[in-house]
């Protein structure tokens, strides 16, 4: 059984096709990374799959549950962060753990081993009469996360949850992630940040509103056909222009940090010799260059 089936999944917004005809399966108990761009549409997906938006066309199931019939039945399986945390700056650690234990109503004894056991997942155990808004950012990320799981929930939606925190924090956050994972909890995560997608089971590319490609990270990169070279250097966008007014020929080419990366068939590498390149594996940020590429040139024919 899957936990989360779409097909041709949309939202219009008048005019505007926010989400466009996403079909997808997410197996039990996988990490599942949706990314793409800010206004991709990533955020309007999770919304229509936790039951705050109706789509406009198209269906879904959440743990065999259709999502625009039994939204209600879905809300009490499901938990959900989003990335402004929903948390209640003006009162305490303990306070929050408890307006959402209530939220689910759980029982006295249930509650008070859920908010033990999260206060203890958030590292918080010393901090918990502390106001929310003296806490950091990573911190209320933590506690935003043992709210949206306090009831167990099947399956979890987060949405950029962890944008504007510090890289410290991202590392403990996905060590939790994991560890649900291993116990058993869907996990469905949306990110623009390509490095974090290395850690998911499976990954969907959306752009535009369109689902471009979803596959485990190593088959996505196998999507890359050619040879991808690296060249550093201090001045990446004078280089790219200078091999771009060059009679070099290559399959595509762009800026990456203090480099340009260049995907070459192997007939074109020779030609490259006068460079100090190095042949370097794909990672998600090149996969993903490669697919809006491609993308946009399917688009147009």
């Amino acid at each position: 059984m899957y936990a989360v089936e779409l097909k041709n999944l949309t939202r219009k917004f008048g005019d505007f096709t926010a989400v466009n005809n996403v079909t997808l399966k997410i197996p039990q108990g996988s990490i599942y990374g949706f990314l793409g761009p800010n206004g991709s549409g990533k955020s309007t997906t999770i919304r229509m799959l936790c039951g705050l938006m109706q789509p406009t066309s198209g269906s879904g199931k959440i743990l065999g549950l259709d999502i625009a019939q039994d939204s209600e039945a879905i809300k009490h399986k499901i938990g959900y962060m989003s990335q402004k945390f929903s948390l209640y700056d003006d009162l305490t650690v303990l306070e929050n753990l408890e307006f959402y234990a209530g939220m689910y109503s759980l029982s006295q004894d249930v509650k008070k081993t859920r908010i033990g056991e999260m206060l203890a997942l958030a590292g918080l155990e010393s901090r918990e009469r502390e106001l929310v808004a003296n806490l950091s950012g990573g911190w209320k990320q933590r506690l935003a996360l043992g709210c949206s799981i306090i009831h167990n929930p099947a399956i979890l939606f987060l949405d950029e949850p962890t944008g504007g925190v510090d890289p410290k924090s991202r590392r403990m956050f996905w060590d939790i992630i994991y560890s649900l994972a291993l116990q058993g909890t869907t996990v469905m995560v949306t990110t623009h940040f390509m490095d974090e997608a290395e850690h998911c089971d499976e990954i969907g590319f959306i752009y535009e509103g369109n689902l471009i490609a979803s596959g485990s990270p190593d088959r996505l990169k196998q999507n890359i056909a050619g040879t991808l070279l690296s060249i550093s250097t201090t001045q990446p966008m004078e280089l790219l222009e200078g091999v771009e007014a060059s009679a070099l020929s290559y399959l595509d080419i762009y800026p990456s940090g203090a480099s340009i990366r260049i995907l070459v068939d192997a007939h074109q590498l020779p030609q490259f010799a006068v460079y100090d390149y190095e042949i370097i594996s794909p990672v998600l940020e090149d996969v993903f260059v490669y697919l809006v590429k491609l993308h946009r040139q399917e688009g147009v024919a």
